[in-house]
């Protein structure tokens, strides 16, 4: 694979899988590219919760608006700049309140391949 950039609009954003919440995610890189990684952009609505256990190592980069993400240890609240980390195992609520956001990822291994099993 060789080097590339990516923006928001290279993103194709569908509903992030299992859920009926207002989130979605669209991969730029992932198994179907023969990296280890998978990136992509994440895009919440205002008002949106989603809880899981974490299937791969998470990493979300807040690049617009706020969220939370809560786990049985507390909450952070991450904004513009922020990084978040959610390691695999990990049952986590991420939410947005009065403001949705605009997130990047990067996720090892590959998350589509972890919620197929």
């Amino acid at each position: 694979m060789a080097v590339q950039k990516f923006s928001l609009f290279d993103a194709e954003l569908v509903r992030s899988p299992g859920q009926n919440a207002d989130i979605f995610v669209g991969n730029l890189v992932d198994e179907r590219h023969g990296g280890p990684v998978t990136i992509g952009y994440g895009r919440y609505a205002p008002g949106q919760s989603l809880t899981e256990t974490m299937a791969v190592h998470d990493t979300m980069i807040i690049l617009e608006g706020r969220l939370s993400v809560s786990t049985s240890d507390g909450t952070v609240a991450a904004g513009p700049g922020d990084i978040v980390y959610m390691p695999k195992g990990e049952s986590v609520t991420i939410s947005t309140d009065g403001e949705g956001a605009l997130t990047a990822y990067v996720t090892y291994p590959h998350w589509a391949e972890a919620h197929e099993r």
